[in-house]
Parts: structure tokens; C-alpha cells; sequence
């Protein structure tokens, strides 16, 4: 029987994959959707080098929001509009985006990828 509490575990991650994937759509980055949407199947595989691999996904993910947030609030600024909420919105995508991958550290998600 699968663990619910481990599955539990992976979805934050497919969300987060599932953000930063239409996050590089809506940029028009079509291989940074494509490989967006790549640790979807990797989040799948049970095995511990998939689970890895998806963790290093994600932090490169969240380092991708904070550009993207840098960028946008210098654009926001330049323009003169006011950017804190911008900063804020982002900085929390960027840190479920950390706290996706950091849940994949707990015993149960570990064990269900086969450590």
C-alpha cells in the first residue's frame, strides 16, 4: 500500500513544477517550460536519484523565481509604479519553491523513493 503521507509529500513539488512551468510559458520560454515540466515524470520514479534530482531541480527553480523578481521590480521601479507586493508575492512562490524541495528530505518521501 502506498503511503498517503509520503504521496502527501510530493505534491508540493508538482505544484511548484507546475508554477514554474507556466511561469516560463507566459515568458514565451518554451525549453524552460519543457524542462519545467520534465520533473513531473522524474517526481514519479521511485528512486533515490530521482528524488535528488528533483530536489536540485527545484532550488534552480527557486533561484529562477528571485531573477525573475529582481527583473520585474526593476522594471516596476523604473517605471515608478510601487513593486512590495510584487517583491512579496514572488518571494513566497520562491520560497514554497524551497520548502517543495526540502520536503522531499522527510523520511516518508524518502522511503517512498527508495532510501
Amino acid at each position: 500500500m502506498v503511503n498517503v503521507f509520503a504521496f502527501l509529500l510530493v505534491i508540493p513539488a508538482l505544484l511548484s513544477t507546475l508554477l514554474l512551468a507556466a511561469h516560463f510559458f507566459r515568458a514565451e520560454n518554451v525549453p524552460g517550460m519543457i524542462a519545467s515540466l520534465l520533473i513531473l515524470p522524474i517526481l514519479i520514479i521511485p528512486r533515490p536519484w530521482a528524488r535528488r534530482t528533483a530536489q536540485i531541480l527545484l532550488v534552480i527553480g527557486a533561484l529562477e523565481w528571485i531573477r525573475a523578481t529582481i527583473q520585474f521590480v526593476q522594471i516596476r521601479q523604473a517605471m515608478g509604479a510601487p513593486a512590495g507586493r510584487l517583491m512579496i508575492i514572488l518571494g513566497a512562490v520562491a520560497a514554497f519553491t524551497v520548502l517543495s524541495a526540502a520536503l522531499l528530505w522527510a523520511r516518508p518521501a524518502r522511503r517512498r523513493f527508495g532510501e
